[in-house]
């Protein structure tokens, strides 16, 4: 058995973001491992700069994310209806100056960024601690409730709707920990291999540098319809 912390990630917009560069901002639809490392760096008061510590929180645990599958129930005409809630992406615009070419040198000209953010979306989160972790579950749990700089769901336009702590789980998997959280469905994102699942590569793990880079790692998903 091991000890499973367990966050939840709710608000009217996220952003995950993309492999990108200045004018197109996708995001993915679900979290990545480096925007969970920013957010958690945010709360336990890590700074950009500190490269060793960041690293050190990257190290420190697995995650495994589940979209959870929403649902609303409204009434009409004297009878409870239940609907269940497709997430969707939206895209707006900003104009930019000073935007980066290619070669790392500026802009002189302002540019349109369009930029991707989920809406209808909610995860739960289950995060597994190794046994020499430097930031352990203790620590990441207290930070969470009360965090150093805010944390925001992957853009500091998306603000957090409800406490990111959730409870503390004991069981033999993250898939196990999650199915004992509401709602109990969802597709997951998972870095250890699961029964049934879909193998993807993906480019989120943030490199020991000052520089915005990333190393791929593989993903499991096992799906759900409710994810487009």
């Amino acid at each position: 058995m091991q000890d499973f912390l367990i966050i939840k990630l709710q608000g009217a917009m996220q952003a995950w973001g993309g492999h990108t560069f200045e004018d197109y901002r996708p995001s993915h639809i679900f979290p990545t491992r480096s925007a969970v490392v920013g957010l958690l760096g945010a709360c336990l008061g890590i700074d950009r700069a500190d490269i060793k510590g960041r690293a050190d929180l990257n190290a420190s645990f697995e995650m495994t994310v589940r979209a959870d599958r929403r649902k609303v129930h409204k009434e009409q005409f004297g009878q409870i209806k239940e609907k269940i809630l497709t997430m969707q992406k939206m895209t707006d615009f900003h104009t930019i100056l000073d935007a980066r070419r290619v070669d790392g040198s500026q802009r002189e000209d302002a540019i349109i960024s369009h930029r991707e953010y989920l809406c209808d979306a909610e995860f739960s989160v289950a995060l597994g601690f190794r046994n020499n972790a430097v930031f352990n579950l203790e620590k990441v749990k207290a930070a969470i409730q009360k965090p150093h700089y805010t944390p925001s769901l992957g853009r500091r336009s998306c603000p957090i709707q409800s406490p990111l702590f959730k409870t503390i789980i004991s069981a033999e998997s993250a898939q196990e920990a999650l199915a004992q959280i509401e709602p109990m469905q969802g597709t997951l994102y998972s870095e250890q291999k699961l029964q049934g699942s879909v193998p993807i590569r993906i480019r989120d793990i943030p490199i020991e540098d000052l520089i915005r880079q990333f190393s791929t790692r593989t993903l499991y998903i096992l799906g759900d319809s409710y994810v487009l």
